[in-house]
């Protein structure tokens, strides 16, 4: 199943999404799949959804997990090897009902191209989830690991490091909404995910049954209230087209 904070982060995701697209299938489009663990979800409960991603590693480990699914399930799934920065010479504007891109915005200094293609995508009454570094809440990683010096500068940050070492860029849930606003997007619901659970170590092992079923709910619940979504590590936001 994974790690913790891989459960953590793609089930609150999931069950986050499900709350807010209708049960009828839909045209989904997931930018920067990866291995698809959002798609392949997607792809069972009904949807036809299109993997984009530039990693081929990424891709041949969605496909040997697609080789594993039913039929009816693998004929929803269409994969397309290229660059994130692309979108716009690889699909029609309006093409898809829900539009997804999680984890990736943080990498790009400038997020306004990317956030253009996005919402040109979605079709009018679709909606666009995005998953990105919650700038609100920078301090909050290494406040609970006593490294006071990193926790002073995070307060006026926009930027972190990750846990790979890389620099990346997080958002504020107010700029976002009204980035997207000037994009005629409008947020329709936002959450907090990894409340609790975000200082756990990489490899942290799964507890067991019924441990994980408790400990999702306080990570759904806290991720949908007021204050504890504002200091989550990263933030979920559905917003729509009209």
């Amino acid at each position: 199943m994974g790690t913790l904070r891989q459960v953590v982060r793609q089930e609150l995701v999931s069950r986050q999404l499900a709350a807010q697209l209708p049960a009828t299938p839909l045209r989904v489009l997931d930018v920067g799949c990866g291995q698809g663990t959002q798609l392949l979800r997607l792809a069972r409960d009904g949807h036809h959804v299109t993997g984009v991603d530039s990693s081929p590693t990424l891709l041949d480990e969605l496909l040997r997990a697609l080789a594993d699914e039913p039929d009816d399930v693998r004929a929803r799934v269409r994969t397309v090897q290229d660059d994130v920065r692309n979108l716009a010479s690889l699909f029609d504007a309006g093409s898809f009902d829900v539009v997804l891109c999680h984890g990736v915005l943080m990498y790009f200094a400038d997020p306004d191209p990317l956030l253009d293609d996005l919402a040109r995508l979605v079709a009018p009454g679709g909606v666009l989830s995005l998953l990105v570094r919650n700038g609100d809440a920078l301090a909050m990683r290494p406040g609970l690991r006593g490294d006071w010096d990193a926790t002073l500068g995070a307060f006026e940050s926009s930027s972190y490091d990750n846990r790979i070492g890389v620099t990346a860029r997080a958002d504020r849930i107010d700029d976002l909404a009204a980035s997207l606003a000037d994009r005629r997007m409008q947020v329709r619901a936002w959450y907090g995910v990894r409340v609790f659970t975000d200082v756990a170590a990489d490899d942290a092992p799964l507890p067991h049954e019924p441990a994980l079923t408790a400990l999702l709910e306080c990570e759904e619940r806290a991720g949908a209230t007021d204050p504890y979504r504002r200091v989550a590590a990263l933030t979920h936001v559905i917003a729509c087209r009209g």
